[in-house]
Parts: C-alpha cells; sequence; structure tokens
C-alpha cells in the first residue's frame, strides 16, 4: 500500500489523502483549501494529480474542507464512485450548491475589478453544474455495510459522532498474503454531545490515520455552556443589545439552536428574538430532521415527547436577502446566528460590519478558527479589522465557547486510542492539525506503545 498526504498536513484544512491499494487509487476524502485568499484559489484550482487516474473516493463527511473540491474532481476528469453515508450526501447536495454560488458571486465581484484594470477575467472553481455531475457520482452505504473499493479490499463506515452522517472509515485488505486495518478517523467527535451517537469504537488496527486538530488541549466542560449563554443572554437583554453568533451553518448552528431550546424548554430565559440567518442552514436543518437515524438517545426522545428542537419560541430561519438586511436596523435585545463561522464569506460578513463597532454588543465564537481567517483576527483581538474592504474597530465584547467544539481534544482522543487497542497499531499518520497539535498527538500516540508516528509533511508519500 502507498498513502500520500496532498492535503490537512501540518495544517486543519483541505483533507486529500491519496491510498494506493493493488493497483486501485482511492482518494480519502477531497476538501477545499481555506485560507489566504490567493494561495487558497490557486491550490484548490490545481489538483496535485490526474483526477482521471483515481478510481473512487471515500468521504468522512460533508464539511468544505473534507468534501468542497468533489466539483473540481468531477469537473477535470474523475469518473468513479464516491462512497459515503446517505446523511453526508444529502448534506453535500446542499452545501456544495452553496459553495458553487459563492465561487460564482465571488469571481463575479473580482472580475469586476479586473476587467476594469485590463486584466484577463477568472473562471469560478466550480459551477451549478459541476456540482449535478458530482450528485450522480454517489453511492452511499450505511453504517456498518462492508463495501468493495479495490481487489482483496472492502471498507466499512463506522460513526464518527462528529457530524450528521460523519464516519470512521476502516478499510481492510491483503497485499502479499498479508490482511491488515487502516483507520482513517475523517474528524473524530465526542462523547455525550447534543443531537448526535457518541463515537463508535473500532478494534484491531494496523495502520491509523488521524486527525489532530485539538491535539494539545483540553475543552473546557459541556455542563458551563447552557450556563454561560444565559449570562450572555441576560446581558443583552439588559443592555438591549445584540449577541451576534458566527457559526458553520451545518453541524454548529443545529447544535446551538438545540441548546437554546433546551434553555427554553427549561424556561430559564423568556420570549427573546432568536434568528438563523443562513439560507444554507435552514436546508441543513431540514437534512437534519430527516436523518434521525444519527441521534443520539436524548435527541429522539425528544421528538418522542412531541418536541421539536429546531423549531420553538421565537426562532426565525431567515432566508431572504432583504429580510436579513432589516436585522442590522432591528434595535435589541437579540440573537444573531449567521455563517460562516469563520466569517470568511457570507452574511456574517454584513452583521459584523454593523454591529461590531458597539460596544454593548457581544461576538460569541464557537468554533475553530483556522488560521489568517477574520474570526482568528478578531479572537486574538486585533484592531481594526477589515471587513468587505473597509477597516472596522472592534468595540464588541469578544467571547468564545471551546465546549461546542465537534472535534475530539487530547484527551477525548487519548481515551478513544485506549479503547480502541494502540498495541495493534504498527503505523500512524497524525494529519488535520496545525504544527504544535500535531505535535501534542504524535507525543500522546508514542505515550500509548504506538513506536512510528509520523505527522506527513505536504505531498509526501509511505509505503506501508
Amino acid at each position: 500500500m502507498k498513502i500520500t498526504f496532498h492535503g490537512a498536513a501540518l495544517t486543519t484544512t483541505g483533507s486529500m489523502h491519496l491510498a494506493e491499494i493493488n493497483g486501485t487509487r482511492i482518494l480519502l476524502d477531497c476538501g477545499l483549501y481555506q485560507g489566504r485568499r490567493k494561495e487558497a484559489f490557486e491550490r484548490n484550482r490545481t489538483l496535485p494529480f490526474d483526477p482521471s487516474t483515481v478510481d473512487r473516493i471515500i468521504l468522512s463527511h460533508a464539511h468544505m474542507d473534507h468534501s468542497g473540491n468533489l466539483p473540481s474532481m468531477v469537473k477535470k476528469g474523475f469518473k468513479g464512485e464516491i462512497y459515503s453515508t446517505p446523511a453526508t450526501r444529502d448534506l453535500c447536495d446542499i452545501m456544495l450548491r452553496d459553495s458553487a454560488h459563492i465561487q460564482e458571486k465571488d469571481v463575479e465581484y473580482v472580475n469586476k475589478k479586473r476587467i476594469r484594470m485590463g486584466k484577463k477575467p477568472f473562471e469560478p472553481l466550480y459551477n451549478a453544474g459541476d456540482v449535478d455531475d458530482v450528485m450522480e457520482c454517489f453511492k452511499t452505504m450505511d453504517y456498518g455495510e462492508p463495501f468493495h473499493i479495490a481487489p482483496g479490499a472492502t471498507a466499512t463506515f463506522y460513526d464518527a459522532g462528529h457530524l450528521l452522517g460523519s464516519s470512521l472509515t476502516v478499510i481492510e485488505f491483503t497485499e502479499n498474503n498479508l490482511r491488515r486495518r487502516l483507520l482513517f478517523t475523517g474528524d473524530l467527535g465526542r462523547p455525550n454531545m447534543p443531537i448526535l451517537n457518541n463515537p463508535e469504537i473500532v478494534h484491531d488496527i494496523d495502520i491509523l490515520v488521524t486527525e489532530s486538530t485539538y491535539g494539545d488541549r483540553i475543552h473546557p466542560p459541556m455542563a458551563d455552556v447552557a450556563g454561560r449563554f444565559k449570562g450572555f443572554i441576560d446581558d443583552i437583554q439588559a443592555h438591549k443589545s445584540k449577541l451576534i453568533i458566527p457559526s458553520f451553518s451545518v453541524g454548529r448552528t443545529q447544535e446551538i439552536v438545540f441548546l437554546l431550546h433546551k434553555i427554553h424548554h427549561e424556561g430559564r430565559i423568556g420570549v427573546l428574538p432568536i434568528f438563523v440567518d443562513s439560507p444554507l442552514s435552514s436546508r441543513a436543518t431540514g437534512v437534519y430532521e430527516k436523518h434521525r437515524e444519527c441521534y443520539d438517545w436524548e435527541a429522539i426522545k425528544l421528538f418522542m415527547e412531541g418536541h421539536d428542537p429546531f423549531q420553538f419560541g421565537s426562532l426565525q430561519y431567515i432566508t431572504r436577502l432583504e429580510d436579513s438586511k432589516k436585522l442590522n436596523d432591528m434595535p435589541g435585545p437579540a440573537i444573531i446566528i449567521s455563517a460562516s463561522g469563520m466569517c470568511e464569506a457570507g452574511r456574517i460578513l454584513h452583521h459584523l460590519a454593523c454591529n461590531i463597532g458597539n460596544p454593548r454588543n457581544i461576538l460569541l465564537f464557537v468554533g475553530f478558527q483556522a488560521e489568517n481567517t477574520l474570526g482568528r483576527k478578531i479572537v486574538e483581538h486585533q484592531n481594526p479589522v477589515r471587513i468587505l474592504g473597509e477597516d472596522h474597530e472592534v468595540n464588541a465584547r469578544v467571547h468564545t465557547i471551546n465546549a461546542l467544539s465537534a472535534h475530539a481534544d487530547r484527551r477525548e482522543f487519548m481515551e478513544y486510542f485506549t479503547h480502541m487497542g494502540p498495541e495493534t497499531v504498527k503505523k500512524a499518520f497524525v494529519v488535520h492539525g496545525e504544527v504544535t497539535q500535531t505535535a501534542s498527538l504524535v507525543n500522546g500516540l508514542e505515550s500509548l506503545g504506538i513506536s512510528d508516528v509520523v505527522a506527513p509533511a505536504m505531498g509526501q508519500s509511505f509505503e506501508i
């Protein structure tokens, strides 16, 4: 077996790993690289291999840093199958279309300037038609259902507990009369999180490829989260101000709404306008309501008791742009949850531009902020920050809640791999983490007795 790491190597974005088994080329994830605009543009447009030579793709989940460059693969010649769970397929259908729309709008904006400067216009990375072609390639598999991927090789999905439909992928293969089992974690979720099941423990793994996003830190306990939300809500009610939450449309937004429903259902907050301002969030919530087979018992119990945690009280989903604009003129108190989670695009930019200067408002970050993103700059208290081409003073109060992270932290990684059985692992690769986090998890795996642990560099290949 040969494996080459073409993305998410010593960084947290652009997950893309090419495995070659018995003459078959299998791509594990195909994510968009996110970061500095020019670098991201070039890396996403220039794939590091010929897509027509890839036989099939195995997709761990629908987040854009894992699935977002699938249309480029198909556009440039990939004609194989894309394997995922049913929920991942349905989320990709809406997320890739949203991504195509953003690509087209961004290029349209940039091209106006380029044409005025006499420069050649850019083409979007992909469009809606390319997404149609991608969706024709999907082949869905349920958890626990083995499927053939190469001569002498099968793959099986297990619940990763990270996002609706997210998967741990176990590949069993025989080469040179030697039978081995590889585990690709994708993004490993956390136990006891809202809505989703705990990550499923798999065993007898010889080769491990694991993410490491939070490999060097411990998340705060979930027990604190409801209380902190209640405190922020009391604050904006007293000051008649706004709580602005940049949030990923898929996964994190549904978790926040689920949590706010819990606080509301317990009578801990009164009537308060809550807006989910994102057409994608609205569509994603519909997918969440469709795939209840992915829910844990707490979420299933709510529906059995006649409650819908995604529809309650004064919660409103905003889809029309004109309604979104009205939110910026509306007085507080109010909660506005809007995408994107790292503040790199979408309606959240307009809400930040209109509200970041008011010291009574609260900006609440509830997810990981990658290097060089606007969200990271705000969290690190850079001032001023540039939003939509203009500098803005950050006068609003900035807070973070890391307990809602859907990624395992160091302790949860170590507990998972301990229960998995590290003594069988002959080779481990640590990916999808910045340098410090990756190095920390490498040390952690070595402390469990795994002697051969590597943090691969971008483009590095290994024969196993």
